[in-house]
């Protein structure tokens, strides 16, 4: 018995949920997926797929994968089986029922969720067991997926985001000879219409089980639907299913319009792709380029694998027109390239902070300020890393108009010193929408609470992830290692005098 399956077999006696060792799960884990890497770096497919097995029977990656859907936000909801593993108990009895030997999953419960346009987006909910299987099998398949991605896909990647994604398209847009006109790319239902025969044929991971779930079908209203394209949104497993179709993209468009053309020239065609999920965006040098060569390319790409480009969300924009990508707006003003929030994702922003007040009106400040705080820190720290200054000077104004209304509505006989000295009180040197929650400080003084500002969130370059990183790589360990404390501290490791892994990122 080799390291990997003692290691197994150590942590499958634990007798209940409370005594599995989950550094040990981890570690082991991370051996297997390291492994797999190198074999498939290598090539050697036969290999992989043994590996694979052999994570997917472990009981270390069985207890991970339990873990991982009985701690995350959908836990507490049930798929048709109504079922839910809350009790460390049913925890531990699930470990052992994730086999594949006559697994048979479950359909969908379907739900339908709003989308930004107005529209609803279908979701579908696997079983607890259905959404463990997933996990497990996902565990096998990410380091595949992440050796073999294209190096500029950012969507649903460990360790990469939006920021990554908008980074790129900085270093592609903002020089003096950069493309000049972009193709805006949106894949009609993506998640709803990829090919099951295409998956089949190409996605490395166990065919059988594979084909079970594409084929499951779903739920609604109590009748059940045949699935016949597409893979689940609301899967676990989904997002890195989607990726694998679509990535392929960028070597064929490098491989047909070269970054270095004949006798070591810069190609004058200036195609790049940035991609994030199943919105992307081409660069090239001429609207005649994007049109009728790389367009037709792409269109033929998405052909192959059941999917077809959005007619109205699809266009060639000049860069000094700009367009909008994952929220954000790129636009050239005299050859200089800003990015800034885009006003549609501000507006949107305004519009659910302004609905969540006109709901709450009988909230009291304390609570309206707790539920306000997520949405406009989670917002400002998305648009952070651009030049956003303005539009949170902005969106402090109108924060200001919605809550002075708010405290009209509630004290509508009173006079407006009243009011401001009431809900607005000088902290930091400027009035602060704010309440003092009764705790004090170490020192004794009151702790105030109060509503987060935009305008004092700092504005921070962020470090665009190297395209070839791989997490799940032991040469990687190191740089995400870094990036993860730059993260959290705003420095790099060595600046802060801790020693590197012993493992370096290569060069």
């Amino acid at each position: 018995m080799n390291a990997d399956q003692t290691a197994c077999a150590s942590s499958g006696k634990a007798t209940a949920w409370e005594q599995v060792d989950w550094p040990q799960c981890e570690r082991q884990v991370r051996r297997l997926q390291a492994r797999i890497v190198k074999a498939t770096q290598e090539g050697r497919w036969n290999k992989v797929k043994a590996l694979q097995r052999l994570l997917t029977c472990s009981f270390s990656g069985k207890a991970l994968a339990v873990k991982r859907v009985t701690d995350n936000q959908g836990r507490r909801t049930s798929g048709v089986d109504g079922k839910i593993w809350n009790s460390p108990a049913s925890k531990h009895k699930a470990i052992g029922t994730l086999k594949r030997r006559g697994y048979q999953p479950q359909p969908l419960r379907r739900v339908h969720i709003p989308k930004a346009n107005g529209k609803l987006r279908p979701l579908g909910i696997p079983t607890m067991k259905d959404r463990a299987m997933q996990a497990l099998y996902l565990l096998a398949l990410a380091p595949v997926a992440e050796s073999t991605a294209d190096k500029n896909s950012y969507g649903f990647r460990p360790g990469r985001g939006t920021a990554d994604a908008i980074g790129q398209s900085f270093l592609m847009l903002s020089h003096k000879d950069s493309a000049t006109w972009v193709l805006e790319g949106d894949i009609r239902g993506c998640f709803d219409n990829i090919s099951h025969e295409w998956m089949l044929r190409h996605i490395p991971t166990d065919k059988e089980v594979l084909r079970k779930w594409l084929k499951a079908g779903f739920m609604e209203n109590r009748i059940l639907f045949p699935t016949e394209a597409g893979t689940p949104q609301g899967g676990i497993i989904s997002p890195t299913l989607a990726n694998l179709t679509l990535d392929g993209l960028e070597r064929r468009l490098r491989a047909t319009f070269p970054v270095k053309a004949p006798k070591g020239r810069t190609s004058s065609l200036k195609v790049n792709l940035i991609r994030y999920a199943d919105d992307f965006i081409i660069t090239g040098a001429s609207k005649e380029v994007l049109e009728n060569e790389v367009k037709p390319l792409v269109e033929q790409f998405m052909r192959d694998r059941g999917l077809q480009l959005s007619p109205e969300k699809t266009c060639v924009t000049h860069i000094e027109q700009g367009f909008d990508f994952l929220g954000q707006n790129l636009r050239k003003y005299g050859g200089k390239l800003l990015i800034q929030p885009s006003k549609r994702n501000t507006h949107t922003f305004l519009e659910k902070v302004r609905q969540l007040i006109r709901q709450n009106r009988g909230l009291s400040q304390t609570d309206l300020i707790r539920q306000l705080n997520p949405i406009i820190r989670g917002w400002a720290n998305y648009h952070r890393h651009v030049v956003a200054k303005g539009t949170f000077k902005k969106v402090e104004w109108a924060l200001w108009h919605s809550l002075w209304r708010w405290a009209r509505r509630r004290h509508s006989g009173k006079r407006s010193r009243w009011l401001i000295q009431r809900y607005w009180h000088p902290l930091g040197g400027k009035n602060r929408f704010a309440t003092i929650t009764g705790k004090r400080t170490p020192g004794g003084k009151p702790l105030w609470l109060k509503l987060v500002n935009p305008t004092e969130i700092s504005i921070r370059r962020h470090v665009k992830i190297r395209g070839e990183a791989n997490p799940f790589d032991p040469c990687w360990r190191a740089y995400f290692e870094d990036r993860a404390f730059f993260k959290k501290f705003g420095i790099h490791r060595r600046e802060a005098g801790l020693k590197p892994s012993s493992q370096p990122a290569p060069q």
